[in-house]
């Protein structure tokens, strides 16, 4: 065991000293081939082709919908949005362009109805929440025991064009607001639209407020990259002109002998292709000839490496154990499990201990009802012998009633009778007196008679 122990300690250094040692260099005698690695990794990235996706963000008629159409020379299908939305929503659409041999799948992000409610509290949720939803679909995807990450349809947003309205003399509070909260989730380029309707002075005015409150507010925008030597001078010069100040056009007006994209005005019109008419021309050299790359790369390795970063910490993930020794992941799944476990073990007790507590709570109230139901019970019955006691008592008055007036009507009715009985006797008797009467002369004059006789 110590011989094994000590030639185990010796190859430790030993891997250790050839860590420390530099790396050597060597010449070729001859041509190897590897030369053609980059060839080779842009043929293969022209074939699979690339993404792009722009999320517009900007009050309801601020153009932008024509600034993408000029930038990309072409018309999108999109619906005309009015400002009578309830809430915010994101409308996205996804096209297939092409331009030579490069294939570009573009995908477009209209926010539909920002900045028309009245109460702007809730405007920019449902855009964090969509930015954040794709950075879970691809975290997802990147979790996947079997994932393919080179054929998923990535859907991250690598640029949002913030659109402001030229009406004010500075930013409104919806606006710093909004890049504030979107600035570590997604690259922010602020535009002026519809810059013609200013002067060169007041534009020029509008710009430099517009970097000083973000300056002063802490919103992070994106910085073009000056580090490379063949774009660091032109980005260097567009870094000097943000925020851009932009006019879009799909209108074709004929300037002298050229057909040029313009806005016609009765006192002229504006071309958009012309530097000293508006900043298209650099925009479109930012946003699609020399720092494409660049977005999907900062997307990539700052926004979502952050987002990402973020969540894996959530879900108690970590690089290195209290000692900065390497980590097992095994290891942590199986912490992580049984810290996961003893959490839902806690919550159950806790659950369970709820429940009792709950169903003590409901026997004593029950309880309480229960006895209260008793004396409501008796205080009822009670109630109800008193009536009966006192139905009885006033039925046997009703009887007796009953009876003594049963009493008076045999009475009565006796009485009723004699006088009846009386009253026929009496006729009775005055006719036998009548006749009796009527028969006396008769008498007489038979006992005349019988005198005379």
């Amino acid at each position: 065991m110590k011989a094994d122990y000590y030639s185990w300690t010796q190859t430790l250094e030993m891997m250790a000293a050839d860590e420390n040692e530099e790396m050597r260099s060597l010449e070729l005698s001859g041509q190897v081939g590897f030369n053609s690695l980059p060839h080779q990794v842009v043929r293969k990235l022209v074939a699979q082709g690339f993404c792009f996706n722009i999320l517009c963000v900007g009050e309801t008629g601020i153009g932008k919908s024509t600034l993408i159409n000029t930038l990309f020379n072409t018309t999108f299908e999109n619906e005309e949005a009015d400002h009578y939305e309830q809430e915010v929503k994101l409308r996205s659409q996804t096209y297939e362009l092409q331009e030579h041999t490069v294939k570009l799948k573009l995908t477009i992000v209209h926010t539909v109805g920002f900045g028309d409610q009245i109460n702007k509290d809730e405007s920019c949720k449902p855009i964090l929440d969509y930015i954040e939803a794709q950075f879970e679909k691809y975290l997802e995807e990147e979790l996947k025991i079997k994932r393919s990450l080179s054929n998923y349809d990535d859907t991250r947003v690598h640029i949002c064009l913030y659109f402001i309205a030229p009406t004010g003399h500075t930013l409104k509070s919806l606006d710093l607001v909004t890049m504030k909260k979107l600035d570590s989730k997604v690259n922010i380029i602020p535009v002026i639209a519809k810059a013609d309707i200013m002067s060169k002075t007041d534009l020029g005015n509008l710009k430099k407020k517009i970097m000083n409150e973000l300056q002063s507010y802490g919103v992070q925008i994106y910085q073009f990259p000056n580090e490379d030597e063949e774009v660091g001078e032109i980005n260097s010069s567009l870094n000097a002109r943000l925020p851009f100040a932009v006019v879009g056009s799909t209108e074709d007006v004929k300037i002298g002998n050229r057909v040029v994209k313009a806005r016609s005005y009765p006192w002229g019109a504006v071309q958009v292709e012309n530097e000293e008419h508006c900043d298209f021309v650099h925009l479109r050299e930012m946003l699609l000839r020399v720092n494409m790359d660049d977005l999907r790369e900062q997307t990539h390795s700052h926004h979502y490496e952050l987002y990402r970063r973020c969540k894996l910490q959530e879900m108690g993930f970590k690089d290195t154990d209290p000692d900065s020794q390497s980590f097992s992941l095994q290891e942590m799944y199986e912490a992580k499990r049984r810290e996961f476990l003893k959490e839902l073990q806690h919550r159950e007790e806790s659950m369970r201990q709820m429940f009792v507590n709950k169903v003590k709570e409901t026997e004593a109230e029950l309880k309480e009802k229960e006895k209260e139901l008793h004396e409501r019970f008796e205080v009822l019955k009670r109630m109800h012998q008193e009536e009966k006691r006192n139905l009885e008592e006033k039925r046997r008055e009703l009887e007796e009633e009953m009876n003594a007036f049963n009493r008076r009507k045999v009475a009565a009715e006796t009485l009723m009778g004699q006088a009846l009985q009386g009253c026929s006797q009496q006729p009775l008797k005055k006719e036998k007196d009548k006749k009796n009467f009527f028969s006396l002369p008769s008498a007489c004059s038979l006992s005349s008679g019988r005198n005379l006789n």
